[in-house]
């Protein structure tokens, strides 16, 4: 098994959990979506479905109003789905299944590519609203974030896969997975909250992945301490590390002040080496 396999969740899940968040926050009748693979959507994903037409629907590029967002990357919307010319009406079949009649599709982008949808619809004559509308875009883009990152963690684990290190090699590995694991707590300070618990439990993954579970007598250190020593584990001053995670140096030194009471370290450097010592970093 990869470091890739193991540290990468499914994305169908963080695509599952926006989609409840949309029906739950915007409070339509039907939320559904699915990932792209090639050039087709895979609808996989449902709240508020009456029946099974939609599901494992696969919509293809510029067909319907999930291929059309898809291939422009832009989110589009209908109010009267069966009356409108400005899509192709390949999927009437199912939609007219669940009664669908005012539609917002979101593609979800990452690096110019559509890699999921999300949708909203509702069953009545009233269309959707901006506010859905922005709720459906705000969950796109938050996803697209979050894969992202999970990119980035994956292309960067490949490349430490393919070179295939030797014992003198592994050192380079370890620092450059540990670069890894500080640059993913640098950007947790500048996400939502959502995304935040996210990042955080693949920095949680990570450490695990390097070093296995924390010892039993470790102490607990908060996730912002933990942030902190990630940066001073690299070499950072306390300035350079308020600029990593968007803080005040003074917000820095309290955090690591905190970490090294509870680690009982004397300087920065025993802290982050009792730090490993318990496997609460990598």
């Amino acid at each position: 098994m990869t470091h890739s396999s193991l540290l990468r969740p499914r994305d169908a899940d963080a695509l599952r959990a926006e989609i409840r968040w949309v029906a739950g926050t915007a409070r339509v009748p039907v939320a559904f979506g699915g990932e792209v693979h090639g050039d087709a959507l895979l609808l996989s994903e449902f709240v508020g479905t009456l029946t099974n037409g939609l599901r494992g629907l696969s919509v293809l590029r510029t067909s319907g109003l999930g291929g059309r967002v898809m291939d422009s990357g832009r989110p589009a919307s209908v109010s009267d789905y069966f009356n409108t010319s400005s899509i192709t009406h390949h999927y009437d079949g199912p939609v007219s299944g669940e009664g669908l009649r005012s539609i917002v599709a979101v593609p979800v982008v990452v690096g110019q590519r559509s890699r999921a949808v999300l949708y909203a619809a509702t069953r009545g004559a009233s269309p959707l609203g901006d506010r859905t509308a922005d709720l459906v875009v705000q969950a796109g883009r938050r996803l697209a974030t979050e894969i992202a990152i999970r990119d980035e963690v994956d292309r960067r684990l490949r490349l430490l896969e393919a070179t295939n290190p030797a014992s003198d090699t592994a050192p380079a590995m370890a620092e450059e997975l540990r670069d890894i694991h500080a640059e993913l707590r640098g950007m947790v300070h500048s996400a939502d909250d959502h995304l935040r618990n996210r990042l955080h439990t693949v920095c949680e993954r990570l450490t695990r992945v390097m070093v296995g579970d924390p010892a039993t007598d470790a102490p607990h250190l908060s996730r912002r301490e933990l942030d902190v020593l990630a940066q001073i584990a690299l070499g950072c001053t306390n300035q350079e590390a308020a600029q990593r995670l968007s803080v005040g140096p003074e917000t820095i030194k309290s955090y690591l002040r905190n970490a090294m009471t509870k680690l009982d370290a004397h300087t920065r450097h025993e802290a982050v080496v009792t730090a490993r010592r318990h496997g609460l970093l990598p």
